[in-house]
């Protein structure tokens, strides 16, 4: 199964669909989706991690929460994110470590402002979950 893929190339968006088998593999693989977008992965190392702790009132706005959070996360604690091990996670809570490196620019790609609504997509089928999401840039 792949993780994820690019959809839309939009002038001020971009967007793609995540997949899992389960919650937390859907929810690790967006993250690594969003930041192929927001750095040069293969140039960020797992030197220092960051907890992560999300609330929500459902799957899908845990899901924009989360992604929110990891956005803000690159400008609070400047940093880049490659590895996302979530700890525990059910609809509506999620705990996760994310590790990676310093914020380095000469590794950023493409400041990404904010996940919006724009065709978002939550579903659950028949082999686990996917998820469109597009990202403000």
């Amino acid at each position: 199964m792949e993780k994820y893929k690019f959809i839309d190339d939009l002038t001020s968006d971009v967007m793609f669909e995540a997949y899992g088998s389960t919650l937390a593999e859907v929810f690790t693989h967006a993250a690594e989706a969003m930041f192929t977008v927001i750095c040069q992965c293969d140039k960020i190392g797992a030197k220092k991690q960051v907890k992560v702790e999300v609330k929500a009132d459902s799957v899908e706005e845990l899901m924009i929460s989360w992604l929110q959070e990891l956005i803000a996360a690159v400008d609070t604690k400047e940093m880049f994110f490659k590895y996302f091990e979530i700890k525990e996670i059910d609809e509506t809570h999620l705990k996760a470590v994310c590790k990676g490196d310093d914020a380095d620019p000469t590794k950023g790609e493409t400041l990404v402002k904010a996940v919006t609504y724009y065709k978002y997509k939550f579903e659950k089928t028949s082999k686990g979950y996917v998820v469109r999401v597009s990202l403000d840039i």
